[in-house]
């Protein structure tokens, strides 16, 4: 049980800190989180950051909500569900909008050189 506490607590503690990236703006930062092997259906690692160039050019302010619903460990993977929103401050018009939002979405997390990295479901 405590092994299982562990990988929650670093799971929340990698959540927190890629949040405090996006909610910087922090590029290098938030894809730093994410395993270069990354693949969710079609989305991949250089489409994510694609993702974020967009956002921070529409967007002058970010907020990430998430919270972890359930992590199953197996290994080095956990199967990490979450639900969250992220919101955005329209440039130029001040206005906050929500971006995305899920519910009870599935991911896997992957240690990669000793780091929780995000490495999709792989389908």
């Amino acid at each position: 049980m405590a092994a299982r506490t562990s990988v929650v607590v670093e799971l929340q503690d990698a959540l927190g800190h890629a949040t405090e990236r996006l909610q910087a703006r922090d590029e290098a930062g938030v894809l730093g989180h994410v395993s270069d092997r990354y693949r969710s259906g079609s989305l991949t690692k250089p489409a994510i950051r694609e993702q974020l160039h967009a956002l921070f050019g529409v967007y002058d302010s970010l907020r990430a909500k998430v919270q972890i619903d359930e992590v199953r460990a197996v290994g080095e993977e956990a199967w990490v569900y979450s639900t969250g929103e992220v919101s955005g401050r329209v440039r130029g018009l001040g206005l906050w909008m929500l971006i995305f939002s899920w519910k009870r979405e599935p991911e896997i997390a992957r240690r990669e050189q000793g780091v929780w990295r995000l490495y999709g479901d792989q389908k």
